[in-house]
């Protein structure tokens, strides 16, 4: 991509017009374009990833509800159907809403028949997956599985692995186990999280966007110690954090294909490279981004997290600053 010296914007499809054209019909409440959109998504991938930023922008209408009127066989209706109740019951959890219990019960009710209405696709499983960080005291027995190696904690293990049985390596899905991990975790330093992130790292396939999720991890950590400090600069420079930046760049960014690069995971990758002074590196990296800015994680970096403005000054600085080091070498 070009190198790109516009002031940039958050745009959930990032660089996926096609996504993009179907979010701006969803948000007027007409859902022709999403159909058509999800018929001709044909890897798992990307149908993750569409149906996930489509029910974000689907939940605070009925569009779904009214695809499924018109065509109520439809299978990535149902799907949808899904994808939005769960949006719904997490965004309820983080309001502290009244109705957070009824929306999770309903949410997973509707992911479950989704389970067995579209028998191969693994995002009804991400679903039920996703609900799971609502159990923080783990009541529910499918939230408490045994681990798959000893030093990882009881969790949903079998729907990550119901998930990875349908597309190996799903990104989403490891996120979610991550916020599943985050939500059980009294303190700072996220040790459950931080094994599980570098036991998923070391065995993704080179390509994999789970090499970053180490980053991901730091980030919370990050934030939970505090961050927006400048002396917590030192938190990048620090030589585990600067092997997992470098891990990430050559294990994902250098061996995966542009358009399979989501624009959160480009934004952690250069946030980190600029963190740990790896400037040419990260100059590549915002490259790519090219005006695909994401809040998280610029945010952390501010006095006040709502602060989207300073946020945004802030990545422009990283930008600014890695874009000139291939200059003063």
């Amino acid at each position: 991509m070009a190198r790109d010296g516009a002031r940039p914007a958050y745009d959930p499809a990032g660089h996926d017009t096609d996504l993009r054209a179907a979010l701006q019909e969803v948000r007027t409440g007409r859902w022709m374009s999403m159909r058509t959109l999800l018929e001709r998504t044909v890897t798992w991938w990307q149908w993750t990833q569409r149906t996930q930023v489509l029910a974000a922008a689907a939940a605070g209408t009925d569009v779904v509800r009214t695809w499924l009127a018109e065509e109520p066989d439809s299978v990535p209706a149902a799907v949808m159907r899904a994808r939005v109740a769960v949006e719904r019951a997490l965004r309820a959890r983080r309001e502290e809403h009244l109705r957070t219990h009824e929306l999770w019960i309903e949410a997973w009710d509707l992911s479950d028949a989704a389970t067995r209405t579209a028998p191969k696709d693994p995002v009804p499983w991400v679903c039920l997956l996703a609900l799971a960080q609502l159990d923080r005291r783990q009541l529910w027995e499918e939230h408490r599985a045994a681990p798959p190696e000893p030093m990882l904690p009881p969790g949903p293990w079998g729907l990550l692995a119901e998930a990875e049985r349908r597309d190996p390596y799903n990104r989403e899905a490891h996120h979610r186990m991550l916020q599943f991990l985050y939500a059980q975790a009294a303190s700072e330093q996220l040790a459950e999280a931080v094994g599980y992130a570098h036991w998923v790292a070391d065995t993704a396939p080179a390509g994999s966007a789970l090499h970053v999720l180490p980053l991901h991890v730091r980030v919370e950590r990050y934030r939970r110690g505090g961050g927006r400090s400048a002396a917590l600069d030192l938190h990048w420079v620090a030589e585990e954090a600067t092997r997992e930046a470098r891990r990430a760049y050559h294990s994902w960014f250098e061996q995966s294909l542009p358009v399979e690069q989501s624009p959160l995971d480009l934004n952690h990758l250069a946030h980190a490279l600029w963190g740990a002074l790896r400037f040419e590196d990260a100059a590549r990296v915002f490259d790519a981004i090219g005006p695909y800015y994401t809040p998280v994680p610029w945010t952390h970096r501010t006095a006040d997290p709502g602060d989207q403005a300073q946020a945004v000054q802030i990545f422009l600085q990283a930008r600014a600053r890695s874009r000139s080091a291939p200059r003063e070498a």
